[in-house]
């Protein structure tokens, strides 16, 4: 079952809260309602292995903190367009486009961050290129800059992250919060850290500044990184290195969202009584049920209550492993349905239920 707010903040991290820095009174941004787990936190980084649902929850999550008339941003930085996918909308350019319309009036924007795209909007603000940048693009330069120096092309996807996080109009934030659809947990650190790497060679210049800032962001309490699991061996395993390695690098752990949970077919009460079902106890049911209890029937039977038990028992060790994490854990039901837009309202609204917005 999932965990009461009480028990997440008990288990959540310390965090100086920045709660004064975002307060109407000094910035003209709008306040929280103070019930969130992570109110303060400007940039949720959403990362998880893959096939657990990142994007779904990201998404998810943008929608729930959007809830109540703020505005949020979800941003893409893999190039997959599934973003577009999940909402059911053209192609994103390299551009803030309104996606959804979250209940209570909020709005989510979502941005797809093209590298090229972002080095070119890089030279011009730092080198006042202009023109000549689309000349480096037509020449092929570009390619070859992200080619040579790899790591370039994650500085200029966190920098976009932290620029649209920090963006202001109006002496106001832009937006309430971003929402970053991260790579993977296997490289989620040293993606984040790869401004780190960037500003020790870089001793100084518009290049060092520019990182210094972005980590200035990224670790600190204007960020939490989430990671997102399916209650399965490996995703768990993955999720626990990830939140260690995450520490390690001191960065900004959040929450652990448990994805697509299935309810147990027996009542909590019922699971742990100790009384193994035998074929006995199976043919007694069907006939109080009016049921013939044939033997293939009774061995089909046998079987799936063997691999529930078998399943259940998997997901009660990997929810121990999750929660001895000590982070505040939220879980997403597995939607029979399938995804569509209505099932990301669903979860947004799970969401926000158990405090993560």
């Amino acid at each position: 079952m999932p965990a009461t707010r009480d028990d997440r903040r008990a288990r959540r991290p310390g965090r100086t809260r920045w709660t004064d820095a975002v307060n109407t009174s000094t910035t003209g941004a709008r306040t929280t309602d103070g019930n969130a787990d992570w109110e303060g936190v400007r940039l949720h980084v959403v990362s998880g292995k893959g096939g657990t649902g990142k994007t779904t929850v990201a998404a998810a999550l943008a929608l729930a903190l959007a809830s109540g008339g703020r505005r949020t941003l979800l941003v893409e930085v893999e190039g997959r367009q599934g973003i577009a996918q999940l909402f059911d909308c053209p192609h994103l350019p390299y551009e803030d486009r309104k996606i959804a319309v979250a209940p209570g009036g909020g709005e989510v924007y979502a941005l797809a961050i093209d590298p090229e795209e972002a080095l070119l909007e890089y030279l011009d603000m730092f080198y006042h290129l202009g023109r000549a940048g689309k000349g480096l693009k037509k020449l092929g330069a570009i390619d070859f800059a992200t080619t040579i120096a790899p790591g370039l092309r994650d500085v200029l996807l966190t920098g976009k992250a932290c620029e649209s996080a920090r963006r202001r109009t109006h002496g106001r934030f832009a937006y309430d919060a971003v929402v970053m659809d991260a790579p993977p947990t296997g490289r989620i650190a040293r993606f984040l850290n790869v401004n780190t790497e960037v500003a020790g060679l870089a001793r100084f210049g518009p290049i060092h500044t520019q990182a210094e800032a972005v980590m200035g962001v990224i670790r600190s309490p204007q960020t939490a990184v989430h990671l997102v699991t399916l209650l399965e061996e490996m995703p768990v395993q993955e999720t626990v290195d990830g939140a260690i390695e995450l520490r390690d690098s001191g960065l900004p752990t959040g929450g652990v969202v448990i994805n697509m949970a299935r309810p147990p077919l027996q009542a909590e009460d019922e699971s742990d009584t100790g009384q193994r079902l035998t074929p006995e106890l199976l043919e007694a049911g069907l006939v109080a049920g009016g049921i013939k209890p044939t033997r293939p029937l009774i061995s089909s039977l046998l079987a799936e209550a063997d691999e529930h038990a078998s399943r259940i028992e998997l997901e009660s060790t990997g929810r121990a492993l999750v929660r001895d994490l000590d982070l505040p854990v939220y879980e997403l039901p597995l939607l029979a349905d399938g995804m569509d837009l209505g099932g990301l309202y669903r979860l947004a609204e799970a969401l926000r239920e158990q405090g993560m917005a």
